[in-house]
């Protein structure tokens, strides 16, 4: 892990209106992460974990704060520049795996590369190496109603990294798997950190991933909070 910073916060606020009463989402996080840690953010169901992370991937807009991402501050970007620096920055992880059905497991992971102007060849032979690494070789040419749940999110981790994205965001990647893929999954994502040096930021409730983590920060109310405060689960 290097010292460069390449996910920085400050002052995040975000608010909703719920039934007419004004949610504090995000209140006020100052946050830090360096190139290639594996951090978790951790919380119980209301926290802002999820908030925090489409802040922080730019899906979201703060109301106020500042978030800079590999040192450019993605909060003042919008439209085309914000849309291609998350194609080539970030690759996501969602916990309902978010694969397109109508397209083959190849199809799914070749996508981003496909917008980055990739050429066929090359989409290919990385497409390969990567199911290689995620332990499905040979299902490039299965459609995702025909994969498990975890070989689905295999696929999605493989989709999320085969562009080479300096960092990775998971949204509770393990809630729709049993606790054996979970951790499998999650052991493979750990080596995965280590080879490629890519960052790797969760959102969380489940132990697995607390356990793995190298860091984990505690959300509470929409704030960071010391882990001794609250517990986690």
């Amino acid at each position: 892990m290097s010292d460069k910073l390449i996910i920085k916060t400050e002052n995040l606020k975000k608010d909703y209106k719920e039934d007419g009463v004004v949610v504090h989402a995000v209140r006020g996080i100052d946050l830090e992460i360096k190139e290639g840690e594996f951090t978790a953010i951790v919380g119980p169901s209301g926290c802002g974990k999820t908030t925090l992370l489409n802040l922080i991937s730019g899906l979201d807009t703060p109301d106020d704060g500042k978030v800079w991402l590999d040192g450019k501050a993605i909060s003042d970007m919008s439209g085309k520049e914000l849309s291609d620096f998350r194609r080539d920055n970030i690759g996501f992880i969602f916990q309902a795996y978010n694969l397109i059905p109508v397209l083959t497991v190849e199809e799914n992971i070749e996508y981003i590369m496909l917008l980055q102007g990739v050429p066929k060849k090359e989409r290919h032979e990385r497409v390969l190496k990567i199911l290689e690494e995620v332990g499905l070789s040979g299902l490039e040419n299965r459609r995702p109603t025909q994969l498990s749940g975890g070989q689905q999110q295999r696929v999605a981790i493989a989709r999320a990294m085969v562009s080479n994205p300096k960092i990775i965001l998971a949204d509770e990647p393990t809630a729709n798997l049993d606790s054996k893929t979970g951790s499998e999954l999650l052991d493979m994502m750990a080596e995965l950190n280590e080879k490629t040096g890519m960052t790797f930021l969760f959102s969380t409730h489940d132990k697995m991933v607390m356990e793995r983590a190298k860091r984990v920060i505690v959300l509470k109310d929409g704030k960071i909070v010391d882990k001794s405060e609250i517990d986690i689960v």
